[in-house]
Parts: C-alpha cells; sequence; structure tokens
C-alpha cells in the first residue's frame, strides 16, 4: 500500500454543508455547468493552463454521478469507478475502486475551524508494487493535490 494525503485544505464553508454536498455524489452533476461557465474560466487563469482546463473539461462530460457512485472514463484504462463504502456523518467520506487497475481507497476527511469553516484533507490508499509505484507516485501525488483543491473550492451554499 502506497498512502498519498493532501495537504489541509481550508474551506469556507460549514462542516455540515460540505458533509451534505460531498456524502450525495449526485449533488456534484451541477459542478459540470459551473465549471463551464465563462466565470469560472476568468477565475481560473492563472492558477492553471488553458489546456489543463480543456482536458479538465474533457474529463467532466464523461463523467457520470449516482448517489453512492462517480466514474469517469479515463484514457487509456477505460472508465474508473469510486463507489462511497462508509459515510461518518459530518466527519469522513470513504470510497473504494470498483474499477480501476489500481486498487485504491480514499476518504475525505472534514473537521471544523468555526460554525462558518471547516478544514479538508484528502487520503489515497492504493495497493502498488516497487514497479508500478514509480510509475503512479508522482501522478498520484499530484492528483490527490489537485483533487482536494477542487474539493476546497465548490460553493457548498449553492
Amino acid at each position: 500500500m502506497a498512502k498519498y494525503e493532501s495537504s489541509i485544505k481550508h474551506v469556507a464553508w460549514p462542516q455540515d454543508l460540505v458533509f451534505a454536498k460531498l456524502s450525495d455524489l449526485r449533488n456534484l452533476e451541477g459542478m459540470k455547468q459551473r465549471l463551464a461557465s465563462p466565470e469560472f474560466r476568468a477565475a481560473a487563469e492563472g492558477h492553471v493552463s488553458e489546456e489543463q482546463l480543456d482536458k479538465a473539461m474533457e474529463q467532466l462530460q464523461s463523467l457520470t454521478l449516482t448517489e453512492d457512485t462517480l466514474t469517469v472514463q479515463a484514457a487509456p484504462v477505460g472508465n474508473i469507478s469510486l463507489r462511497i463504502i462508509e459515510r461518518e456523518p459530518h466527519k469522513t467520506i470513504k470510497f473504494a475502486s470498483e474499477q480501476s487497475p489500481i486498487p485504491l481507497k480514499m476518504w475525505i476527511q472534514l473537521l471544523p475551524t468555526s460554525d462558518t469553516s471547516c478544514k479538508m484533507k484528502l487520503t489515497i490508499d492504493a495497493e502498488v508494487n516497487l514497479f508500478i509505484k514509480a510509475m503512479v507516485d508522482k501522478p498520484l501525488k499530484q492528483g490527490v493535490e489537485k483533487i482536494a483543491d477542487m474539493l476546497a473550492m465548490i460553493p457548498y451554499g449553492a
């Protein structure tokens, strides 16, 4: 097992709102439309390249969400699915991969910092051997941080 942890992200929304939004993955459907908006593209300028933004938008279009499952098409491996396997109200949401070339578990931890904000940390445990680890180590380190950044920017009250 290889463990990848994001840095701690500060979220300007109450812990209960963040948990409620993330514990039902259908709530993220509206993000596809918001991320495609010109306002979002303007706000992302300087943080990510135009090419990265276009690639993210392409992946978002292939994103399928149910209450418990998130599935995204990832070339060249095909569909990758994560299923919520445990919810600890207002604190933790745990996921496990269902369709993935690398078996993994992921969890989101939330802690309140005040009545109106919280902090978040994302952790991924991936079952990788030493040979594979050399190939996936950097992408997983970057990926866990990018996912955490994206989750921290969601307007949870909307």
